[in-house]
């Protein structure tokens, strides 16, 4: 596979296109007047607009502060260029510089914030950026504006004129339409849909989340404040009010109506709601009416833009790949368990309140070993590997991988030392296709594969390995609720691990599909897998389990061998029903 090397030929043979043909469209529009200021509004608003797609549409993150950067880059090619004499281009790069830090600051500030929680201080910080911008009139002219802002100059090229500067706006727009589509289909592009999908398994997957999303926020901010910059040297005058809340609502509406996980639909939101006032000014007085009307009609029934409407409509069917791909590592080796421990629990407690949901609990998993942890309904074997993989912190005890100390360790730093998990209640990108999905485990920092082409050939190989590979190009939420299960399982040998954490990976499953579970996890087993099971199918913990420990109120009343811990009395009694009088 040469996944990398065609996507990126694709982008650069479209991008190179584009600026051929936008830079011919720039040069036959008018050299003055109104139509060319729709054409440069459209254009810089657009680049503003592709931020809200990187953070919202990719990240998942609402943010109604956009309008504030790009008044913020505005601002400082005015200043810059008006006040101080600065080159064209160096206030632009000290605007986007300045934003895009401005936008790290906010992910840094926001970072255990999400939903209306964060539009709320998005809100708060576009308020205090207007007030500010209106009340320093010693440096920002406060409500009269800024005027006299100059256009560039690039060498012996004349930008100032009309048609030269929008092509310039319009050669960045095609580079930042191209660099939002790259970076979708991009490692960093993939976490962010991640964590917009399901915060708790990008984790998992060795994802950093505060990290990831303060990473969205610090680039949609530079692509706010590069379309303010451009703004400003297309209109030579700005104020205020063209940077409110209302312009951020604007800005966010266009990426709806377009298509908020779409650069493209970016670009369609965009040109719809700078263009369609203009093509009902016919109606006069009611044209508003009608424009607002257009706009909620497409963002209600329309949930995924145009830009989705036109995809689902022209989609190509998914190509399946057939070619050969190299077999999982686990697949060389043998299933020989040994006396080594890959992971050891120590004493490990964890109280909500006055809530012991775990106390003082003791386990040795070792290497190539199927370990089991079975209970009640509540006993703490979910808790217990929440407290393991870090989504919960310990209470008391320790946690060591390998040897190694990790109580202390977030999720991602554990799963990448090789901890990886499934989840009772399944939790897969639900907008990603099923090879996006598994990739996203192959490309955990301290897997043995690097680049595109290698990670996607490992997840290839892992869904191979789980019988899903014919369907690996379609979106994960087509697929039946069972065949999900296994893309998580897929997902996490994608990343090579040293244990395997199971939580239920029977629950919902019929019995055709349990014995087919049993067999996948005998075949793990085969291979030295190490694994932890969570399951209630006592049948399928016989088969496979080489070890057992039970739970009852967060304790462990029983440890060891299959059959002597189901037939232990208090296993009996807690768990599997109190044995039953055979005289009676």
């Amino acid at each position: 596979m040469n996944i990398a090397f065609s996507r990126r030929k694709r982008l650069f043979i479209a991008a190179g296109l584009s600026l051929g043909l936008v830079i011919g469209v720039a040069f036959l529009a008018p050299t003055h007047g109104y139509y060319l200021n729709i054409m440069m509004q459209a254009a810089t608003y657009a680049i503003a607009v592709a931020g809200v797609v990187i953070v919202l549409g990719y990240c998942g993150q609402l943010s109604l502060c956009q309008a504030a950067f790009l008044g913020i880059g505005a601002y400082c090619v005015a200043i810059g260029t008006a006040d101080h004499g600065l080159p064209f281009f160096l206030a632009l790069a000290i605007g986007v510089g300045v934003t895009g830090l401005g936008g790290v600051l906010l992910g840094l500030a926001t970072l255990r914030l999400g939903g209306h929680y964060l539009a709320m201080v998005t809100i708060g910080l576009q308020m205090i950026v207007t007030m500010v911008l209106t009340n320093w009139i010693g440096f920002t002219h406060g409500p009269d504006g800024v005027s006299g802002i100059q256009r560039p100059m690039l060498g012996p090229l004349d930008l100032t004129g009309g048609p030269a500067y929008l092509a310039l706006c319009l050669g960045f727009l095609v580079l930042v339409t191209a660099y939002a589509a790259f970076l979708k289909g991009s490692r960093l592009g993939r976490a962010m849909q991640a964590v917009r999908d399901n915060e708790i398994a990008a984790s998992t997957c060795g994802i950093n989340v505060f990290r990831t999303k303060t990473v969205a926020f610090g680039i949609s901010a530079a692509l706010g404040g590069l379309g303010g910059g451009l703004f400003a040297g297309a209109f030579a005058y700005i104020s205020p009010d063209q940077f409110t809340l209302n312009e951020s609502i604007v800005l966010l509406t266009m990426a709806l109506l377009g298509g908020v996980q779409s650069p493209i639909g970016a670009l369609l939101g965009t040109m719809m709601l700078v263009l369609l006032p203009e093509w009902l000014r016919f109606l006069r007085q009611a044209y508003m009416a009608v424009y607002g009307a257009a706009v909620i009609a497409i963002i209600i029934f329309l949930p995924r833009g145009l830009w989705g409407l036109l995809t689902d409509r022209f989609a190509r069917p998914a190509r399946r790949d057939t070619g050969p791909v190299s077999p999982l590592p686990l697949l060389s080796r043998t299933g020989r368990m040994s006396d080594s421990a890959v992971l050891e629990i120590d004493g490990l407690a964890k109280h909500f309140g006055g809530l012991k949901a775990l106390d003082g609990v003791d386990m040795r998993v070792r290497k190539g070993s199927v370990h089991a942890l079975i209970g009640p309904n509540g006993s703490g074997k979910t808790t217990l590997l929440n407290v393991v993989t870090g989504l919960y912190g310990a209470t008391a005890g320790t946690v060591r991988l390998g040897g190694r100390d990790v109580t202390a360790l977030p999720p991602h730093a554990r799963a990448r030392l090789g901890m990886c998990r499934t989840y009772q209640n399944i939790r897969v990108f639900r907008d990603l296709s099923v090879l996006d999905n598994v990739i996203i485990g192959a490309e955990r920092d301290g897997n043995d594969v690097s680049g595109t082409d290698a990670t996607a050939d490992r997840a290839l190989a892992a869904l191979d390995f789980v019988g899903l590979r014919d369907v690996a190009a379609l979106p994960v939420s087509a697929l039946p609720y069972g065949h999900q299960r296994y893309v998580e399982i897929a997902r996490a040998l994608a990343g090579s691990p040293e244990v395997l954490l199971l939580d239920e990976p029977a629950a919902g499953l019929n019995l055709t599909e349990k014995g087919e579970m049993a067999a996948l996890l005998k075949r793990l087993k085969g291979h030295g897998m190490t694994i932890v099971i969570i399951d209630h199918d006592m049948k399928l913990i016989e088969q496979v389990a080489d070890h057992i420990t039970v739970l009852n109120f967060g304790r462990r009343i029983a440890d060891g061998a299959p059959r002597a811990v189901l037939s232990h009395p208090d296993v009996v009694a807690a768990y599997l029903g109190e044995p039953q009088n055979e005289a009676a």
